[in-house]
């Protein structure tokens, strides 16, 4: 069967890694065309700064209703020697430079990533409907958007969005907060524990028996009917995508912060879980506008969803998915389970993205114990692909090593116990 009008064995011999990645081998893919002029991009630091100061408008609102935010969404970082050691010890390897862990799992809110980009396109959605109709001016005091007025306001329109999981999480959670009516679709691979959650939240859902992609199409056409609907578009989005950009104008206040310096001989290399890719896309995205030459950025996907990395490697991006190839798209980490990655991120990205590598469920799982017992932190199995980058890409010696652990603050208890119990010692 053709893919793109080309025999798989075409495909092969073009793409030799292609024979692993069908195999459900672990890989790594260093990117080829990799360049330092971000000017190919419509996107710049600009827009970045933009969506800085919009979150800085919304942060009276954010403290009033979400009280634990003290008006800003965002995570600390986590000195992680312990771990380090126990990395390089079960690989017998050598970890240049410190080790840090991005603790997006501690996001206030929705407990994820996702809190970032999700909870921004909400608000922003909020913004523009209450400035069209002049119920609110950029001046105010956005914590009237709290006031029974508003929520009445909002009550009138719909939002949308497919989800495997923690996407779901921060917008349902948002949106239901402002008082928009709010669905999300979910797709098989979403736990039943998040469903449960946005139901308890006020959230309308819809389960799917079909993966990621089917979920997201049913919400988008839902919301082609409606002019009261806004359907937030995980694959396309380019508020999403700004959203979570922001993260690294904090980062670097952060690493100042702890006066860890970034430059030519002081690297900073990040390792980010990639599902569609907006996530990690935007970040990745804003680490490049910030830093320059002296970030390298790399995806890290399952072994069963490496739609990202097909995308990237062979430039067909959203055209290829990983079933095209044989690939099952079955695998433990939920919010990681995308079998055909976004094209518009991909493209954004391709030429400042260092490299892709994927991770076998049970690695998660071993990680995710390893870090509990050395560091007594609590994570989800697809926030762990992350945690394997230094010693798969033996490339940056030196500076910093910064895991993005992604989520894990909502899972309950006993799911976790679960997940612990499946890794080794």
């Amino acid at each position: 069967m053709a893919i793109q009008n080309k025999s798989l064995e075409k495909w092969k011999a073009e793409f030799p890694l292609l024979t692993d990645l069908i195999q459900l081998k672990e890989v790594l893919w260093i990117n080829p065309n990799k360049v330092e002029d971000s000017s190919i991009s419509k996107l710049s630091i600009e827009d970045i700064l933009e969506a800085e100061a919009l979150l800085k408008r919304f942060a009276p609102y954010f403290k009033k209703v979400f009280p634990e935010t003290n008006g800003i969404i965002e995570s600390p970082i986590s000195k992680i020697n312990t771990m380090k050691a126990k990395l390089e010890k079960e690989y017998d390897t050598q970890i240049h430079g410190r080790l840090l862990l991005k603790r997006d799992d501690r996001l206030p809110i929705a407990g994820s990533i996702k809190a970032r980009g999700g909870i921004y396109e909400v608000i922003k959605h909020a913004e523009k409907l209450a400035l069209g109709h002049a119920i609110l001016k950029k001046d105010d005091d956005y914590a009237i958007l709290a006031d029974k007025k508003f929520t009445e306001f909002f009550s009138a329109f719909h939002i949308k969005v497919g989800s495997t999981g923690n996407l779901g999480l921060s917008i349902g959670i948002m949106s239901a907060k402002l008082g928009f009516n709010v669905t999300v679709h979910m797709s098989s691979d979403a736990k039943q524990w998040k469903k449960d959650l946005l139901r308890q939240r006020g959230v309308n859902v819809v389960e799917h028996k079909a993966d990621y992609s089917v979920a997201v199409e049913q919400g988008r056409n839902e919301c082609e009917k409606k002019l009261t609907c806004h359907f937030i578009d995980d694959e396309n989005s380019k508020d999403l995508f700004m959203g979570y950009a922001v993260a690294a104008l904090r980062l670097k206040k952060q690493l100042d912060e702890m006066k860890i310096k970034v430059d030519s001989e002081n690297p900073l290399s990040v390792y980010l879980p990639c599902g569609v890719g907006g996530g990690p896309g935007g970040i990745a995205f804003g680490l490049h506008h910030v830093f320059g030459e002296h970030v390298h950025c790399y995806f890290a996907e399952p072994t069963h969803s490496p739609s990202m990395l097909l995308g990237l490697m062979t430039g067909q991006h959203e055209k290829v998915s990983v079933q095209d190839f044989g690939i099952d798209n079955l695998t433990a980490p939920d919010g990681l389970a995308v079998g055909r990655a976004s094209g518009f991120v991909g493209r954004e990205i391709e030429s400042i993205i260092d490299g892709v590598y994927t991770v076998d469920d049970q690695q998660l799982y071993d990680m995710l114990r390893w870090v509990y017992n050395t560091e007594r932190i609590k994570l989800e199995p697809s926030a762990l692909a992350g945690m394997i980058g230094p010693v798969v890409t033996r490339k940056h010696k030196g500076g910093t090593h910064l895991v993005w652990a992604t989520g894990g603050k909502l899972v309950p208890q006993e799911v976790w116990i679960e997940d612990y119990l499946k890794g080794s010692q």
